[in-house]
């Protein structure tokens, strides 16, 4: 056995012979740059998630920086520099950045010791003068408290963004995650429950943010735009309305590769989100009375796309979280932090002008005796025994 064949690995491919040659139509049509197999897998994206809009991006970090920029250039939301966005302490690094980048201030609350999200009543708390907006996370797989998050800004007048890079397929009540906010975010990375190389995705249902998006995907310039659009009026010359610039953007283009590879993994995404859920119900039967062990909690109206099997070691395993790690990797099991921990213990914090709201005890808790384990689209009951037998005997 080696590093690189794990027998239990973090990730595995969901590929077959469906992307290969949907990637060899790209390569013998020769565009390679985004379109019109990226515009059928945004399509196909919106209607599957039930928004209006999907724009893909080269990244879900691309789709997080995005998203964001287009509010903050809204002229309807009125969002501007020194903001205050609260988010959750556990997250990944580009929940954080672009909302520091775009001249905002992240607010890092705690979250619940259960399901790993934020905590409504510490957002609740966090609420000030400059409070414009909740940045809600939904953590590997498990949907945060929508509903509460709405409600708490509709009370407050405050805007609502998801980011949902690990959480793909997951419903609260039925509606799809990602779509409870203004936008939402989405990865298609490789780890991820859809691969598209690389690649990301913003849905909304709003019709300025979304051609807003459009413009700034691509450098802020109005090629993209239609003729009658919300950003900036056409002149209906095409040499001049080619390289008009009107919104400070970026280059984020996906590849037509990755737009072709999405149309296929879309199409599987049911069947993969099952086989997740399948594993999921024999990781939980398994952890869930282990002493010494508390696993992520799903909501009841909720059901999570299990992204990984999250554990937080607690009684005689808390502090040995290393030794735990060094035990499952020789026994060929891959394993990682939860997320990136509470990033508020990250060295960058000193580069963000950022705030911490109260304690983070279940963040800090999280970040010293949390760790996950891969989950597949194809059964590891075996796998998931041999880690149950391995912490029961640790």
């Amino acid at each position: 056995m080696t590093s690189e064949q794990p027998w239990y690995p973090l990730a595995t491919t969901t590929w077959d012979d469906a992307e290969y040659a949907a990637m060899q139509e790209v390569i013998a049509g020769g565009r390679f740059t985004m379109g019109p197999k990226v515009r059928r897998f945004e399509e196909e994206f919106a209607r599957f998630t039930g928004s209006r809009y999907a724009v893909m991006v080269n990244s879900g970090s691309s789709a997080n920086l995005l998203g964001i920029a287009a509010a903050a250039y809204s002229p309807h939301l009125g969002l501007q520099r020194g903001d205050e966005i609260i988010v959750p302490a556990v997250s990944w690094a580009t929940t954080y950045y672009p909302i520091s980048q775009l001249g905002f201030v992240p607010v890092l609350v705690d979250v619940d010791p259960d399901t790993l999200n934020i905590d409504p009543d510490r957002v609740r708390a966090a609420i000030t003068p400059r409070t414009r907006a909740v940045f809600a996370v939904n953590l590997l797989g498990n949907p945060a408290e929508l509903v509460d998050l709405q409600a708490i800004c509709a009370e407050h007048g405050l805007l609502l963004f998801e980011d949902n890079c690990e959480s793909l397929g997951a419903t609260l009540g039925g509606r799809q995650t990602g779509t409870f906010g203004l936008f939402g975010t989405y990865s298609s990375f490789f780890s991820h429950h859809i691969s598209t190389m690389e690649g990301g995705l913003v849905v909304t249902d709003d019709e300025y943010l979304y051609q807003a998006m459009l413009s700034m995907r691509a450098h802020g310039w109005t090629r993209e735009l239609p003729a009658d659009n919300l950003i900036h009026p056409k002149s209906g010359d095409q040499f001049d309305d080619l390289f008009r610039f009107v919104l400070p953007g970026y280059n984020l283009r996906p590849l037509e590769l990755s737009g072709a590879l999405g149309i296929e993994q879309l199409a599987k995404l049911p069947s993969l989100i099952a086989g997740r859920q399948e594993n999921a119900r024999t990781f939980v039967a398994e952890f869930q009375d282990l002493p010494g062990i508390r696993i992520q909690r799903v909501a009841a109206d909720a059901e999570s796309s299990w992204f990984g099997f999250s554990m937080v070691l607690t009684g005689q395993l808390a502090g040995r979280r290393t030794e735990l790690v060094q035990v499952l990797t020789r026994a060929g099991i891959e394993s990682r932090p939860v997320v990136a921990g509470n990033f508020a213990r990250n060295p960058v914090m000193h580069h963000l002008d950022a705030r911490v709201d109260g304690e983070l005890r279940a963040a800090d808790e999280i970040h010293t005796d949390g760790l996950f384990i891969g989950n597949h689209h194809y059964p590891v009951p075996e796998q998931i025994a041999a880690v149950r037998e391995l912490l029961a005997s640790f």
